[in-house]
């Protein structure tokens, strides 16, 4: 059974149709630049352009960076904030011609594909899936169940919002090395998370998780178990589409 899904981000928007029975992409994914500014008309476009790309008729389900309260936007840190209060599924839906669309957080939606079909699979306890990019998104799963919208990546560190400190948009603007990114940075904030949680497992997503073996063997001292998303950038658009099947 193939569900369409859209990952909406702060710097692109991807999406295909997905296997549900293997949790994986049916088809090469497609992706668009995410427009700037990121209004919701603008986004919107480019969610329908990636759908039509495809020729798709059905269901589609949508991620958000940023809280999401049955399909309304409550926060967006990393689009812009004409976005908030807005009914997405409302108005991506009028786009697409009159779909169903179903809407969830971000990383919510990657923790609950890597629950069901990755490095969380069969996992019991606490689990935390963070996603690097852009910004900070983060899943926490207790026995297998997720707390939704806990947006860990706004946490403060050190006198600032986390993400802006160990994001891999920090990396980059910053233009830090592996190791002071991995070891000044991302290190203290997972030791933060953990102190505060105290989770069996880390899932690392977002695009970065591509490179895990350039940063993951640097991170010491921390207790859980630290492991790279095993569907890696796809995580998002898999658990898009997981979620017009629970909607």
């Amino acid at each position: 059974m193939n569900v369409f899904g859209v990952d909406i981000g702060g710097s692109g928007i991807k999406g295909a149709p997905v296997d549900l029975e293997r949790g994986a992409l049916a088809e090469e994914r497609h992706k668009v630049l995410t427009p700037q500014p990121a209004t919701p008309d603008g986004v919107a476009g480019c969610v329908a352009e990636v759908v039509a790309h495809f020729g798709w008729t059905g269901p589609v389900g949508v991620t958000f960076p940023g809280v999401v309260t049955g399909s309304t936007i409550r926060t967006a840190a990393n689009v812009d904030k004409s976005w908030i209060g807005v009914d997405a599924g409302s108005l991506i839906g009028d786009r697409l011609g009159g779909l169903p669309v179903t809407v969830l957080n971000d990383a919510d939606a990657a923790g609950v594909a890597e629950m069901t079909f990755g490095a969380g699979r069969g996992r019991k306890g606490t689990v935390i899936l963070l996603t690097l990019g852009t910004g900070i998104g983060s899943a926490l799963f207790t026995d297998g169940r997720l707390v939704p919208n806990t947006e860990l990546g706004h946490l403060e560190l050190k006198g600032h919002d986390a993400e802006t400190r160990a994001s891999t948009r920090a990396k980059e603007d910053e233009d830090l090395t592996w190791e002071h990114w991995a070891t000044r940075r991302l290190r203290k904030y997972l030791a933060h998370v953990e102190m505060l949680f105290s989770p069996e497992l880390f899932i690392i997503g977002g695009g970065v998780s591509r490179k895990a073996d350039k940063f993951l063997p640097l991170i010491k001292g921390i207790r859980a178990e630290i492991v790279p998303a095993e569907l890696r950038n796809n995580a998002g658009i898999v658990g898009a589409a997981m979620a017009t099947r629970t909607a």
